[in-house]
């Protein structure tokens, strides 16, 4: 096997092994910024697909704006706490690269921490599919700012020989000048998350790379992780943290 078949195997490990965080995930992750879904739906319609849905962080706050929402999660684990926490929805099994709902019924497809995953080359054409001429594809990414010394001392510790990058994969085969989409719109959110010690080691516990490590080493990370928390000084004071983030948006409307 060669090292880009390797890669591609762990990668496709790391896409199918949310199942088994998935209460950590809801625990864990944060939402996202208001302002940031508000520029993302813009000039949008009423009918909204979140895909790849996850637990529902970003469809509960699509349904609370009165919006007609869709999630698709392929992940069984995933769906069960997203119906759970969102009855609004229609709850629906199904991926990028097969969305299972008909042509040009969504005004807005909007995919939350998740484009990184995805097959571009069929996920692309697969949200024109769906989205009314003039519809909006939405993608965004809640990345740590790690210009606070404990965001970067975490990131140290997850990462030490630096982060793979998630935010903006995939957004270059949106812009295709010659694909269904117009001209790629981005938008950057800066914010704060409350959260408390064990929501940060849960958030920790999601990430993909981490549910697959070896357990020892799982559990050797998450100790370390409670530990920066419960030592480090501009946190000692109490047990709620403040996680900077910048939100990074891309959006894209349908050609008519």
């Amino acid at each position: 096997m060669t090292s880009g078949e390797a890669h591609a195997d762990e990668r496709a490990r790391q896409a199918k092994s949310f199942d088994a965080a998935a209460d950590a995930y809801e625990r864990g992750r944060p939402p996202y910024p208001g302002e940031a879904v508000t520029w993302l739906l813009d000039g949008a319609g009423p009918r909204v697909l979140d895909l790849g849905a996850g637990t529902g962080k970003l469809t509960r706050q699509l349904t609370a704006r009165g919006l007609d929402v869709t999630a698709v999660e392929p992940s069984a684990g995933m769906r069960g706490q997203l119906a759970a926490a969102v009855p609004q929805a229609r709850v629906l099994e199904g991926t990028a690269e097969a969305i299972p709902v008909p042509g040009s019924s969504v005004d807005a497809v909007l995919v939350a921490q998740a484009w990184h995953w995805v097959d571009t080359r069929r996920a692309v054409p697969e949200a024109a599919r769906v989205l009314a001429p003039g519809g909006t594809l939405g993608l965004l990414w809640n990345i740590r700012d790690e210009r606070d010394d404990w965001t970067a001392e975490l990131g140290r510790l997850l990462h030490p020989e630096g982060a793979p990058p998630t935010s903006g994969v995939g957004t270059s085969a949106v812009a295709e000048r010659s694909g269904p989409f117009g001209a790629l719109e981005t938008c950057a959110v800066e914010w704060r998350h409350e959260l408390g010690i064990g929501e940060l080691v849960d958030l920790v516990a999601s990430r993909s790379y981490v549910i697959t490590m070896p357990e020892a080493q799982r559990t050797h990370l998450l100790a370390q992780v409670r530990q920066l928390a419960l030592r480090h000084p501009g946190l000692s004071a109490g047990d709620r943290l403040h996680m900077p983030y910048v939100t990074r948006c891309y959006r894209a409307r349908r050609r008519a």
